[in-house]
């Protein structure tokens, strides 16, 4: 009897067969050797096939109903000014009306996408998304299209809340929505779906890893703290959605880091815990209260850490503590190093002013704080309150016959230095508007500036300028601080 010859297609699927085996050993074996890390995280490898073979499908379709693309328009008015109007023989010739100096109008388009976060149509997306809007329209997965109205905007953190329009009272619904992960609970390796519209193609799912936490140096927003991923975000993601395997909200897709406008892998989303605090200020009226801890300070470098006797670098050195802010009640000295507030570290202002930014006004917050001569790290309680405006701003526009005559100034406070997005230990009088044309231009003031000396007299409040300009004088010299520097200028009558 002969021996009959296996086919092709049995030998393949013998091969096929003896792969999977093979894999299916060294996972058993990997999950066997895993480090003890890996286990203690509760999260596994796959197992067998079945595990294998898993798809994000389930997830999707819970998810992406609630994330929604979102379509503005503005007005953009300009006006072309030909050179020959400032030549006096056209303007005497074509008059005032004249079509070369005719305002125009065009209609400027724009795109992104959004997340609902509650059922009765509350919608969390970028600030840059809709800033200077004149209409939006908010477009549901179903293809349904919405008006929707700006509740909140906030430039800090980039992030804006929209709310869908009713027809009327009895055309209310229930719109899905996606809930909020806590985002301090995210690890780097975990998996993360992007949702978006990205360029305008419709809605597009991606997945990717968590591939690092607490990005500060970004330059996207005040309060840049941002979890990274390589999960593919494009133009037209921005405001989309950064979900984990729950499918609960983890962040907001914000920012790409491309040399060439397109997705290369590093892609950054502002964290659920930030957003949560944005759409809690919207669900209050639409006024965002941060608390205010009255200190700041700077990353502690290897040269800090190395004179200040720490094994490695990190925290945040103090340098500056407002005498009447919680962070002085509680304790805190200039010199001191913040380590972490309520157990979560902390290596930059940046991640210090998160860290605050997102507890909740009212109560209290943790710093582990090392001091200086002590071995021991402190604890300290800092209470968590708004920034008091005190002094009151009192802005005034100067009308006294000086090279200040017509700017207006302000009496800085922690409430209005946050308000100009300044450091809210800031102190003095603030250089408000510098109307254009006027002498404070020519010299070179700009808003900003902090007045500090006029004459000799130190200027500490509105009222200490008001009477330094006073009476006629041939020679003047202002002291004012810029951004960190000091600088003095001098006219003579």
């Amino acid at each position: 009897m002969s021996a009959r010859r296996p086919s092709g297609r049995c030998i393949r699927a013998a091969r096929r067969a003896a792969l999977f085996v093979a894999l299916l050993a060294l996972l058993l074996g990997f999950t066997a050797l895993a480090p003890p890390g890996l286990a203690q995280s509760g999260k596994k490898l796959p197992t067998g096939q079945s595990q294998i073979e898993l798809s994000f499908a389930p997830l999707v379709r819970q998810a992406a109903p609630a994330v929604v693309n979102i379509y503005t328009r503005k007005v953009v008015r300009t006006v072309f000014r030909s050179p020959f109007l400032s030549d006096p023989f056209f303007r005497r010739f074509f008059g005032e009306n004249s079509p070369f100096g005719r305002p125009s109008e065009r209609i400027q388009n724009s795109l992104g996408s959004g997340v609902l976060v509650s059922g009765e149509g509350l919608v969390v997306t970028n600030h840059h998304v809709i800033e200077g809007a004149d209409e939006i329209i908010v477009a549901l997965a179903d293809r349904r299209e919405f008006a929707a109205e700006l509740v909140l905007s906030d430039e800090k953190t980039d992030l804006a809340v929209l709310r869908i329009k009713h027809e009327g009272p009895g055309d209310k619904e229930s719109f899905p929505y996606l809930e909020f992960h806590d985002s301090d609970q995210l690890e780097v390796g975990d998996l993360v779906l992007a949702i978006g519209n990205p360029f305008g193609v419709g809605q597009t799912v991606t997945s990717g890893i968590v591939s690092a936490l607490a990005r500060t140096r970004v330059g996207v927003a005040d309060f840049g703290f941002f979890i990274q991923t390589d999960a593919a975000i494009n133009p037209g993601n921005s405001g989309g959605a950064l979900i984990g395997l729950d499918g609960r909200l983890v962040g907001i897709n914000t920012a790409i880091f491309s040399k060439s406008g397109g997705s290369i892998g590093i892609g950054f989303a502002i964290p659920a815990n930030m957003v949560r605090v944005v759409v809690e200020g919207a669900s209050r009226g639409g006024k965002l209260v941060r608390p205010w801890l009255g200190a700041s300070g700077q990353p502690v470098s290897a040269e800090i850490a190395e004179a200040r006797g720490l094994d490695r670098p990190g925290g945040v050195l103090i340098n500056e503590v407002h005498p009447q802010g919680p962070a002085a009640v509680a304790g805190l000295r200039i010199g001191d190093i913040v380590l972490a507030v309520n157990g979560q570290a902390v290596n930059d202002p940046a991640g210090l002013d998160f860290r605050i930014a997102t507890r909740p006004l009212g109560g209290s917050a943790r710093l582990s704080v090392r001091r200086q001569g002590q071995r021991e790290l402190l604890d300290l309680e800092v209470a968590l309150l708004k920034a008091p405006e005190k002094p009151p701003r009192n802005v005034t526009r100067l009308t006294a016959a000086s090279p200040l005559a017509g700017v207006a100034i302000g009496n800085l406070s922690p409430a209005f230095a946050e308000e100009l997005g300044l450091d809210s230990s800031r102190r003095g009088v603030i250089v408000l508007e510098v109307p254009r044309g006027s002498p404070a231009s020519r010299l070179r003031f700009r808003p900003g500036d902090v007045l500090v000396r006029i004459n000799g007299q130190d200027i500490g409040r509105v009222t200490d300028v008001a009477a330094a300009l006073q009476g006629s004088k041939q020679q003047w010299r202002f002291v004012l601080k810029r951004n960190d520097q000091m600088l003095s200028i001098e006219v003579r009558g």
